[in-house]
């Protein structure tokens, strides 16, 4: 039904459209080869529908805009009904619609991501249905990092077998602090003083000096 294939030679089919709802069916030509998102907003002009909340069943199977990254195409016969629902905007809280602010929460991986993210992202997100903030911590971390979780869990059994269980998870402590340390470009001071040249401190710090100043110059 529907497949990633080049454009060929068109030919035009008549499908039948069935807007759910009090709308009666209407008949459209169209390409018997066409992207899932062009007859999207073809079906939302002619209907005078908003298509970024258009669900379009063909024979039984919801369609797609893209797969993996890459558009999807639908084959369509003479004689096809394709079903159409329009999803309901979600109610309006304080004067305001949600939809954009729910678009933004939404996790979309960027158009340059390998191919082999894209399956893993459709695996987890479209066929394991795990939550977008889920997949959104998964992917964010770098594969040094997986490898860093995947040794954590592979050497804790080892751990606890030697009775190292407390000594393990105070070095795993350590480890999250320092590989999370950072680096500071030259000219920028520490919050510690002791760490700085000639000890200087930022500006605005309080400690017993300032204190001192403070109270002989009457500012207490």
């Amino acid at each position: 039904m529907m497949g990633e294939i080049d454009n060929t030679e068109e030919k035009k089919v008549e499908i039948t459209v069935k807007t759910i709802g009090p709308s009666p069916p209407s008949r459209l030509n169209v390409p018997a080869c066409i992207k899932v998102h062009d007859l999207r907003k073809l079906i939302a002009h002619n209907g005078h529908l908003p298509v970024e909340h258009l669900k379009l069943v063909l024979r039984g199977n919801v369609l797609i805009d893209n797969k993996f990254g890459d558009d999807v195409y639908a084959q369509l016969k003479d004689g096809d009904s394709l079903v159409v629902a329009v999803k309901p905007k979600p109610p309006v809280r304080d004067g305001f619609e949600d939809d954009e602010d729910d678009d933004d929460l939404k996790f979309q991986l960027p158009q340059s991501t390998s191919w082999w993210k894209r399956r893993l992202f459709f695996y987890l997100h479209d066929k394991l249905k795990l939550p977008d903030i889920l997949v959104m911590a998964i992917f964010s971390l770098s594969l040094k990092a997986w490898a860093g979780i995947i040794l954590w869990f592979v050497m804790a059994p080892v751990a606890h077998r030697w009775d190292l269980g407390p000594l393990f998870i105070l070095g795993t402590g350590f480890c999250i602090i320092l590989f999370n340390l950072g680096k500071r470009h030259h000219g920028d001071l520490s919050a510690y003083s002791i760490f700085n040249e000639d000890f200087r401190e930022l500006p605005g710090t309080l400690n017993a000096d300032r204190l001192d100043r403070d109270l002989r110059a009457g500012q207490f």
